[in-house]
């Protein structure tokens, strides 16, 4: 299959890697500069560093010869970068092809899942769909086994891309139910910053599976308001990722949590980090839906006054510890 992989960060770099063993990919960013070093080096050094591309790997700055004759476009770009890219497909000459996303999150402002801004940005008629689940760049690209949704409103479509795509070491399958693993890929970050937090504050293992268990609640309730199905909160985008994303050391997310925890403002946070943590522009967005939508996201709303509202650690997780407890079945208990 002939690739383009749009956006070189770790991510990107790390498919471009993956799918660069059996496919014939192309890697585009629009840095001329940054693929001119990246393609001299054979690596990401900045991103993805130890990492080396395979030979077949051919790396562009050139939107137009970069998915020229491609059968699919896979957008790997934060978030943030997920409309620009699209505006910059639609005014090439020739139309683009099929389109995948693996940006997680809400957009900024509009608070639009991923697929809404493609319904705003694409052709009707047009093949699109999410690449989603629980895997970390660093190890896909150093070819450790990962498993991932391929999820589209077509069926067939995202059938043929997983069928495409699948491998030993990167085993991907198809999911009809785009809105629920995006909702999972989205706010499963915003969980792993509040577990990053409870961890940075040694609170405990017995804190850390059950701030997990009721942040999946959390993601379901909203999943399930927004008209995703609770099974898909069960699997790879749901669970999945939300069990790594909480619990791995590679977790950028969780890594903000942990550094709240040490008193350290957010903007240091996040210039130390170096790469982005969608969960931290994703908090506000996700708290702004589930107002309007009137589902309760405790979780989210303490994430939200630790990030933008300067409340203490200690005290964000002291609240959700004294909250009322309530039965499974969301029934207030006695």
């Amino acid at each position: 299959m002939k690739l383009a992989i749009l956006g070189a960060g770790a991510w990107g770099s790390a498919l471009a890697i993956a799918f660069a063993r059996h496919h014939q990919v192309t890697l585009w960013a629009r840095d001329a500069e940054q693929i001119r070093r990246m393609d001299a080096e054979r690596v990401n050094q900045r991103y993805l560093p130890g990492c080396p591309f395979p030979e077949p790997l051919t790396l562009s700055s050139d939107l137009a010869a970069a998915t020229r004759d491609a059968e699919l476009a896979l957008i790997v770009t934060p978030m943030a970068g997920l409309r620009p890219t699209l505006k910059s497909l639609m005014a090439l000459d020739a139309p683009p092809p099929p389109i995948l996303w693996a940006c997680k999150g809400f957009e900024a402002g509009s608070s639009l899942l991923p697929h809404q801004v493609a319904e705003e940005e694409l052709p009707a008629d047009h093949l699109y769909g999410a690449l989603s689940g629980p895997s970390f760049a660093r190890e896909v690209a150093q070819g450790l086994p990962a498993a991932a949704a391929i999820a589209s409103d077509h069926a067939e479509f995202a059938a043929s891309v997983a069928r495409e795509l699948h491998s030993p070491l990167l085993r991907l399958y198809a999911n009809g139910d785009l809105v629920g693993v995006e909702v999972g890929g989205a706010v499963k970050n915003v969980m792993a910053i509040a577990t990053g937090v409870a961890d940075g504050l040694d609170f405990g293992l017995n804190a850390r599976a059950a701030l997990i268990t009721r942040g999946l609640a959390e993601i379901t309730r909203l999943a399930m308001a927004l008209g995703a199905s609770p099974q898909t909160m069960m699997g790879l985008s749901g669970m999945g990722d939300l069990i790594l994303t909480c619990t791995g050391a590679l977790s950028r997310n969780r890594q903000v949590g942990l550094k709240l925890a040490e008193g350290k403002p957010l903007q240091q946070v996040l210039d130390e980090l170096g790469h982005v943590a969608e969960g931290v522009a994703t908090a506000r967005e996700v708290l702004t839906m589930a107002e309007r939508l009137q589902v309760d996201m405790p979780i989210t709303a303490a994430v939200c006054g630790l990030l933008y509202q300067g409340h203490d650690p200690q005290k964000v997780v002291d609240g959700l510890l004294r909250r009322s407890p309530k039965s499974e079945s969301g029934v207030e208990l006695e």
